[in-house]
């Protein structure tokens, strides 16, 4: 079923809303437009992908959408310049962001997200669901993706003490602003107002049932997207998004929701995870020897500061942990292969010579 984005190019449905040009309404940036030129703009006119299902692409353009088939390199928000005689020849513009992770399961193929989104919503709640080490994840692949990050508290009027929660996920990171609301109230439009501007593109990412969908309900002043009650033994909720899709709000922002995601490994994020962790990089920079693991070297800044109480034990050992992940998730296939290989002959030659001494 073709669905209708005529609400990308429509003429601006408030008062508030700046007039817009119709790629502008879809989030068409300077970033963009540099790598494009006029003529290739008249031959293949830009549209952008907004919504993925398993056998095509929508896509909307100035003042036009289609339907493209389906394409392992693109994802939902990414920009292609139109091919209408061969479109699957049309051009992937570079993207400004790309939020990817390692796709679930025993194989270590990269998933891709979400493209070109300004701010990425973290979204948790303030109850069981709340989790430093889930965020610090989230944190770390938006920084890794130079995308704004912020940290959404919902279910704030249900708990006796939210401000603990605010403080808890203000620790984590000074890099990422922390907002705690009632996603069913009335106050998620103002809260969310400095990020979701019109032109501009936000995408909601946590685990089910923590509000995401609700949240977006409420930048576009309807019930389009569908919601499900959290089961109350848990907190934990039922995944309502079964796709990922960019919807436009009344005010002229993007807003993508996003399935909720259980399994969130790390691949290609070294950077945003050392952005993230920035008290563990800045005291490294400290250590006697250069490729210090921060474990039991002589002379480990980080060491002594654990010891000093500047750092906390358990933030280092997340730290390890997501390095680590990061580092095997990052390795290409063929590396994997060729460390596989050397493992095997070294077992190999282990065994050969234990039965020579026997």
């Amino acid at each position: 079923m073709t669905r209708d984005y005529s609400q990308f190019f429509s003429s601006p449905l408030d008062t508030q809303k700046p007039s817009l040009s119709p790629l502008q309404a879809l989030g068409w940036q300077p970033h963009f437009a540099q790598q494009v030129s006029t003529e290739e703009m008249a031959a293949t006119p830009p549209v952008r992908i907004t919504a993925v299902h398993r056998s095509a692409l929508h896509a909307a353009g100035g003042g036009f959408e289609t339907t493209l088939p389906p394409r392992p390199d693109a994802t939902v928000g990414d920009w292609l310049m139109l091919d209408r005689a061969l479109p699957q020849n049309s051009r992937l513009l570079e993207r400004a962001s790309l939020i990817r992770r390692r796709a679930p399961g025993t194989g270590r193929q990269d998933q891709l997200i979400a493209a070109n989104i300004d701010t990425g919503f973290a979204v948790t709640s303030c109850n069981q669901d709340f989790n430093t080490a889930r965020l610090e994840r989230y944190l770390a692949l938006m920084l890794e993706a130079q995308i704004t990050p912020v940290i959404v508290l919902t279910k704030a009027d249900l708990t006796d003490d939210p401000q603990a929660y605010v403080q808890a996920a203000r620790a984590i990171s000074d890099r990422a602003e922390v907002v705690a609301l009632d996603a069913r109230g009335g106050d998620v439009q103002t809260a969310l107002a400095p990020w979701c501007k019109p032109g501009r593109t936000v995408a909601f990412l946590g685990s089910s049932g923590v509000g995401k969908s609700t949240l977006a309900n409420a930048l576009l002043g309807t019930s389009a997207i569908a919601t499900q009650e959290i089961r109350e033994d848990d907190a934990k909720g039922r995944h309502t998004t079964t796709h990922r899709e960019l919807h436009a709000a009344p005010n002229g922002c993007l807003i993508l929701d996003t399935p909720g995601m259980r399994e969130l490994q790390l691949t290609g994020a070294a950077d945003g995870i050392s952005s993230l962790f920035a008290n563990i990089t800045d005291r490294a920079a400290g250590c006697r020897f250069s490729n210090c693991r921060h474990d039991s070297e002589p002379g480990c800044a980080v060491l002594q500061a654990v010891e000093q109480g500047e750092i906390e034990q358990a933030q280092l050992d997340r730290w390890r942990k997501l390095m680590a992940e990061d580092a095997f998730n990052s390795a290409s296939l063929a590396e994997r292969r060729a460390r596989g290989k050397a493992f095997g002959k070294m077992v190999r030659g282990a065994k050969k010579i234990k039965e020579k001494r026997r």
